[in-house]
């Protein structure tokens, strides 16, 4: 049981410690709004990749198949999103961004979730990630009860969401520091980073 919780919590490290699109998403909104923003969107994408978890376990097979039969469009749809996103951001005006007694604090809060949870969605190629990480840890097994099951759940919830809160609590420490055009420099950095990662991964789709 003890394993099962350390694998966890290193499969839950493993899938959002790598500075991708929603990394650069976390440390911008962070920036821009504070840490509970940015929060809010490391947490979107760890529900994805719970969601993807699932599915991993109980319909692998299904699944895989699906992905190898429709892996370009998949691929093609998802880099596309991606640039889209960031050429949002890229365009976005930090002036216009929450503030603190904003009073749509919690609806904004709830977008900032449900963006993050879509975007990361977007790429079902995580399944592969996953798979390649339960079978280096031997994490589940045929043998594993449904308890164990739901404990190794939380420890990927519990690794993830350590490190967005590590992420976002150092983030938020540079944020009094950073003016409004500072602000924009970060969204028009993280907005060409996701493009450019968004670009790779159609030509490297198509190629």
């Amino acid at each position: 049981m003890i394993d099962i919780i350390i694998h966890g919590i290193v499969i839950g490290l493993s899938i959002s410690v790598p500075l991708g699109p929603i990394g650069m998403l976390c440390i911008q909104r962070t920036l821009s709004r504070g840490q509970k923003y940015g929060l809010a969107t490391g947490f979107g994408a760890t529900t994805s990749d719970l969601f993807y978890t699932i599915v991993t376990l109980f319909f692998l097979s299904f699944v895989v198949d699906f992905i190898d039969a429709h892996k370009l469009v998949i691929q093609i749809i998802g880099a596309v999103l991606v640039v889209a996103f960031g050429v949002w951001i890229f365009r976005t005006n930090p002036v216009t961004q929450p503030r603190a007694q904003d009073k749509k604090i919690q609806h904004s809060l709830f977008e900032d979730y449900i963006t993050s949870f879509f975007l990361t969605l977007s790429n079902p190629l995580i399944l592969f990630v996953l798979i390649a990480l339960f079978a280096h840890f031997t994490f589940i097994t045929h043998e594993t009860k449904f308890f164990e099951m739901v404990l190794g759940l939380a420890s990927i919830s519990l690794g993830a969401g350590a490190w967005w809160f590590i992420l976002t609590y150092f983030a938020s420490h540079f944020r009094n520091r950073i003016n409004v055009r500072e602000l924009k420099l970060v969204n028009q950095i993280t907005g060409g980073f996701i493009i450019l990662l968004g670009v790779i991964g159609i030509l490297k789709s198509i190629f």
